[in-house]
């Protein structure tokens, strides 16, 4: 197949990879891929004045923003400016595939050389505007209904999005891990009780209640010490406790000594379309505490770990306690559960699926069930 993957950008979200992740393995396969994606807007000198202010340094330059792109070997084509994609920026392929509710809008619109049109959906973007913002809002919600085959990372994103169905069953393409650079040798309890989380000041993510559940259950547990790694500088907005280890974008391939230095990961997103992070860390053998958010119901479904409820940094903190408390023959049990979970379904078998979903989308559109109704244009959304 000649597949095409459209971006807003590159960068290291989760969401990034995961995309880097299927081009690279696709091409791996035999598949002509190419990814097609926008240059990160330039800041305004207002925008760098105040980056500057809250210590995140001067923007870098376009050309040195980091990716994950740039860990692979698959050709990614860079338009000249942060705009729509028209058929000019855009390769014929067999099948296209937008990443983002905007680029969803810009394929739409995209002739039928393109290729059958696919909508990898990775969690709600609504979430990212505010609540107020009725008018994208409204923009993202009709993305969901236009004529495309949609691959969404989890049921439980398919089961908040039920418009999906008005356009066909979606594919359900959970998302997998990379055994090579994500695995640890069986081990004992850490000599010092630690936990584990990601760092960002993103309220969806939950750091605060993670970071709370680590205050609490530090009353409990004497010298409790946590690490974690993230993308920006440590923020006062949500402060790090004292004598917390901070990795600031530390190397893809000691992620997992982050990892497995812990006793259990904390993961206390309010919302998620997946949750890489709870599968990361379970193949670095790290029972993983999580709110219920994404995957991680079935994810913990075997007993790598403990769900606790939504916004409740005690029942975290209760977690984090007995966890910690637990003898290492216990400790282990859960360790080993965690890993075989996180090794039962690898991204191999998540590329089977994907790959299967794409010939899907084909079949739809020769059949004629993917095609842009006369008038609905980005522009008529």
């Amino acid at each position: 197949m000649r597949i095409t993957f459209v971006l807003p950008n590159g960068n290291l979200s989760g969401g990034t990879r995961v995309v880097a992740i299927y081009a690279d393995r696709l091409k791996r396969r035999g598949h002509s891929v190419v990814v097609v994606l926008t240059p990160p807007r330039r800041p305004t000198l207002v925008g760098k004045v105040k980056s500057l202010m809250r210590g995140r340094g001067w923007p870098r330059r376009l050309a040195d923003v980091p990716s994950h792109l740039k860990s692979v070997d698959v050709e990614h084509r860079v338009i000249d400016q942060a705009r729509a994609l028209n058929d000019a920026d855009v390769p014929d392929a067999d099948v296209v595939v937008a990443t983002w509710w905007e680029t969803a809008e810009w394929v739409a619109n995209l002739s039928s050389t393109k290729g059958a049109k696919v909508h990898l959906i990775q969690g709600d973007d609504r979430l990212n505007y505010p609540k107020q913002d009725f008018f994208t809002s409204r923009r993202i919600e009709k993305t969901w209904v236009l004529p495309m085959h949609r691959i969404a990372v989890s049921r439980w994103l398919i089961g908040i999005l039920p418009q999906f169905s008005r356009v066909g069953s979606p594919s359900c393409v959970p998302n997998g891990v990379d055994r090579r650079q994500f695995n640890a040798e069986p081990r004992s309890k850490q000599t010092v009780p630690t936990v584990g989380l990601v760092y960002t000041t993103f309220r969806l993510k939950g750091c605060d209640i993670s970071l709370k559940a680590f205050e609490l259950a530090a009353r409990d547990i004497p010298g409790l010490r946590v690490v974690a790694f993230g993308c920006g500088k440590a923020d006062e907005a949500v402060p790090l406790p004292l004598g917390a280890e901070y990795s600031q974008n530390p190397p893809q391939d000691s992620i997992r000594h982050i990892y497995a230095k812990c006793d259990a990961w904390l993961f206390g997103s309010r919302y998620e379309g997946f949750g890489l992070p709870i599968l990361e860390a379970m193949a670095c053998r790290t029972p993983v505490i999580a709110t219920p958010a994404g995957a991680a119901p079935e994810l913990l479904a075997g007993g790598g770990g403990v769900l606790v409820e939504a916004e409740d940094p005690v029942a975290m903190a209760r977690a984090i306690v007995g966890i910690c408390q637990m003898s290492d023959e216990s400790w282990r049990t859960m360790s080993d559960r965690a890993y075989r979970t996180a090794t039962n379904y690898t991204w191999d078998d998540a590329t089977d699926l994907f790959e299967a979903a794409l010939r899907t989308a084909i079949e739809r559109n020769r059949r004629g069930e993917l095609v842009l109704q006369p008038g609905l244009t980005r522009e008529g959304l």
